[in-house]
C-alpha cells in the first residue's frame, strides 16, 4: 500500500527540556521544526513536563496532592506551549495540525478510519500533523478499565499512554517508510554507561530473526530517563511491530539533524528487515 508518509518521528519530553536550567530548550524546537514538511508527521510527548515547569515559573512551587490530578493539570497547561513552539519554528508556508488521541481511536476500527484519513488528507493540504495523547480527559483507573473491556473477548489492545506506542501505531496506521525515534541518547547501548557500545543496527532477513535479534537488544537496557516512563526496551518493543512490516526505524539523539540521521552521519540504531 503506497503511503501519504515518508517519515514518522517521535520526540520524547526529556529530549524537549534543559535539564540544568529547569526549561524549554528551543534549540530543539527550532532544529526540529526546521526539519518538517508535509509527508512528515510528528509525535510529541512534552505537554505533562512543559505544563509542570510553566507552572513552576508563574507560582514558584510544584502543584501539590493526586498525582493523577496534578498530571491532568499540567498536561492541560503544557498542550497550548507545546504546540505554540511547533507553530513558531516549523516554516509559516505549512499549515500545523494538532491531533489528541485516547487508545479509544485505535481499539476501534470506526475511529482508526477516520484518523486515518485526516492523516492521509494532510501532506496534500500543506499540512503537518502533530499527534499526542490527550492526557487531560483520560484518567489512568477509566483506561485499565477500558481496556480490559475491550481485550475481554482476547483481542489485541493498545493503551497508547506511551508516545513510543503511539508512534509506532501511528507507523503502521499509515504505513510510513521510516519511524525516527528521537530521545535523549545516540540510541540503543549493549551497556547502558559505555556510549562506545552504541548498537549500530538490528536486522534480520525474516520477521522471526529480527525479532530475535530485538529481543537480545532488549536484554541489554535498563532504566528510564524519568519516573513513569518505560525506557529504551520500550523503545525496542514498539518498534518492532513498524519494522518487521517493513519500516526502517532510526533511534536517536534529538539534537541531531533529521537528514543526518537518515544518511547515517548521525548516530543511531537502526532497526529494520533485510530485503
Amino acid at each position: 500500500m503506497e503511503s501519504a508518509y515518508d517519515i514518522v518521528i517521535k520526540i520524547g519530553s526529556m529530549a524537549l527540556i534543559r535539564h540544568e536550567d529547569g526549561d524549554i530548550d528551543y534549540n530543539i524546537f527550532s532544529r526540529l521544526g526546521s526539519s518538517l514538511r508535509p509527508g512528515m508527521l510528528l509525535v510529541s510527548s512534552g505537554a505533562t513536563e512543559i505544563g509542570r515547569i510553566d507552572y513552576i515559573k508563574r507560582n514558584g512551587r510544584e502543584l501539590s496532592g493526586d498525582e493523577e490530578d496534578i498530571k491532568t493539570d499540567y498536561s492541560a497547561q503544557g498542550q497550548a506551549i507545546l504546540m505554540e513552539n511547533y507553530r513558531q519554528f516549523i516554516s509559516p508556508q505549512f499549515s500545523v495540525r494538532q491531533v489528541l488521541v485516547e487508545h479509544s481511536h485505535f481499539n476501534d476500527a470506526e475511529k482508526r478510519e477516520h484518523i486515518l484519513r485526516l492523516l492521509n488528507r494532510a501532506p496534500s493540504q500543506g499540512a503537518i500533523p502533530i499527534i499526542n495523547y490527550n492526557d487531560p480527559v483520560s484518567s489512568e483507573e477509566n483506561r485499565k478499565m477500558e481496556l480490559k473491556k475491550i481485550g475481554s473477548d482476547g483481542r489485541e489492545v493498545v493503551e497508547c499512554v506511551d508516545n513510543d506506542e503511539t508512534a509506532a501505531v501511528v507507523a503502521m496506521l499509515v504505513n510510513a517508510k521510516t519511524l525516527i525515534i528521537l530521545t535523549s541518547v545516540d540510541g540503543i547501548y549493549q551497556d547502558p554507561k559505555d556510549p562506545s557500545t552504541l548498537i549500530r543496527q538490528i536486522s534480520g532477513k525474516t520477521p522471526d530473526e529480527l525479532e530475535r535479534n530485538t529481543q537480545d537488544a532488549i536484554a541489554c537496557c535498563k532504566g528510564a530517563s524519568r519516573a513513569g516512563a518505560n525506557g529504551a526496551g520500550a523503545k525496542l518493543r514498539y518498534s518492532l511491530g513498524p519494522a518487521k512490516a517493513g519500516t526502517q526505524v532510526y533511534i536517536s539523539r534529538a539534537s541531531s539533524r533529521i537528514a543526518d540521521i537518515l544518511s547515517g552521519r548521525a548516530l543511531s540504531t537502526r532497526i529494520f528487515l533485510e530485503n
